[in-house]
């Protein structure tokens, strides 16, 4: 660029060495020259044994494209298949989509990580830091979104460094109060710290196809079924154990992790049986985790009696988060002991029950944040009959149920609209 200090002479050399001999008036103003678009890297995609982990991505993609549509997005993606690959290029055709390693010197996530105006780590419990130790060395700003923590995120060793880390954030945006209110107990003090929803809620993605062929293949029918899932205490993988303090999913559960998941599918059992018996409508044993479909029908489906077994389908293949959405979108009331089958339930218009165990996270406390509070039954000191009362009350009077979910998906949005005003005026 030339200074205002050039002298004449070199701005005669400047222009006829490259060619620019043009009128001062024919010059372009800097209103006509095209804008140059803005760039958000999208770090999420955790899973594709997971409905939930697959969900955040489509979810958080749609929210972005809603509000922020001259942004271009880049996706890091931490893991996709076939399946979930083709299921966001198709709905995100303009979505760029990197997969690498942060640890890979000038490799895809470097480069692409250079190239964006903003960082934002989608929704999720990781406590990992290092995306935010890399975004501070080269001077990007970063912010997370829709997150929960446990406490040792910001206690015990090293916490002093995440909070530092976590201060230098644009912002937090946490699923949950309980989330924040560890957070601003730690004195975190980014600039913006607020209740944001878990991405999951902004799903749209359906499969039509795959969802109707399932649902008459077992004899579903619209809004004349539950579908229900347990969460059980055994490792993610075969052979692979959970190195987290909190051991959600260990290799080798103790003799009082099994009987607690013994215990809680009981309940289950019960409510079922209760269902079938008041309405004579279906049950559908539908998997948010892939691991857990074998326990599921170990736990629960082999237990039921004969005649209440005629009632249930117990799901034997795994679906990606299109096709459940699809099923969702037409069950009578999703029932589970995991978060996001009802976040995907419920931004399909078909309510839920959460039945919630808060050592797996704090991320249930979701729920009561957008006023669903009576959906949201604590499992250990709920008893089978008061679960089929909440239940009931959902069928009694199930346009005021719908009612409840449109009022809750309506803050959903809200603030939605909220957290990404708050990327577009950092990003302008």
């Amino acid at each position: 660029m030339i200074s205002a200090a050039s002298s004449p002479s070199s701005r005669r050399h400047f222009i006829k060495a490259t060619g620019l001999a043009l009128g001062a008036s024919s010059l372009p103003s800097l209103s006509q020259s095209p804008a140059i678009k803005k760039t958000v890297l999208l770090h999420s995609a955790w899973a594709v044994k997971n409905i939930g982990d697959i969900g955040h991505t489509p979810g958080t993609l749609r929210v972005l494209e809603q509000h922020l549509p001259d942004v271009h997005i880049i996706l890091w993606a931490a893991h996709v298949n076939e399946p979930v690959e083709a299921m966001l290029r198709t709905r995100f055709p303009k979505v760029e989509i990197v997969q690498g390693k942060l640890t890979e010197n000038d490799g895809p996530v470097q480069k692409a990580i250079a190239r964006a105006d903003f960082f934002m780590r989608n929704s999720g419990m990781g406590q990992d830091t290092t995306f935010m130790v890399h975004c501070r060395k080269v001077g990007k700003p970063y912010g997370l979104y829709g997150q929960s923590y446990f406490t040792d995120m910001v206690s015990g060793e090293g916490a002093e460094t995440r909070i530092d880390h976590l201060n230098n954030a644009s912002f937090i945006y946490t699923r949950e109060s309980k989330t924040l209110a560890i957070l601003k107990a730690a004195n975190v003090k980014t600039p913006v710290l607020e209740f944001g929803p878990d991405g999951c809620f902004g799903i749209d993605v359906r499969d039509e196809t795959r969802g109707l062929a399932r649902m008459k293949k077992h004899g579903l029918e619209d809004r004349k079924f539950i579908t229900i899932q347990l969460r059980t205490h055994t490792p993610t993988s075969p052979g692979v154990d959970d190195n987290r303090p909190q051991k959600l999913n260990p290799l080798n559960p103790t003799p009082q992790m099994i009987a607690d998941d013994e215990r809680r599918a009981k309940v289950y059992q019960d409510l079922i049986t209760m269902w079938v018996k008041k309405t004579g409508l279906k049950v559908l044993i539908a998997p948010e985790v892939y691991k857990e479909m074998e326990h599921n029908k170990r736990f629960i489906y082999d237990k039921l009696p004969p005649e209440i077994q005629q009632h249930v389908v117990n799901l034997d293949e795994f679906w990606n988060a299109d096709e459940a959405a699809s099923v969702f979108a037409r069950a009578h009331t999703v029932v589970c002991h995991e978060p996001h089958s009802p976040i995907i339930a419920l931004a399909n218009g078909t309510p839920i029950i959460h039945t919630y165990s808060e050592f797996h996270s704090p991320k249930c406390w979701m729920f009561q944040d957008i006023g669903l509070s009576e959906w949201l039954p604590e499992f250990d000191s709920t008893p089978a009959e008061k679960m089929f009362e909440i239940l009931m009350s959902i069928h009694n009077d199930y346009e005021g149920a719908l009612a409840k979910v449109e009022k809750a998906m309506a803050f959903v949005h809200q603030k939605q609209a909220e957290g990404m005003q708050t990327l577009k005026k950092l990003i302008s």
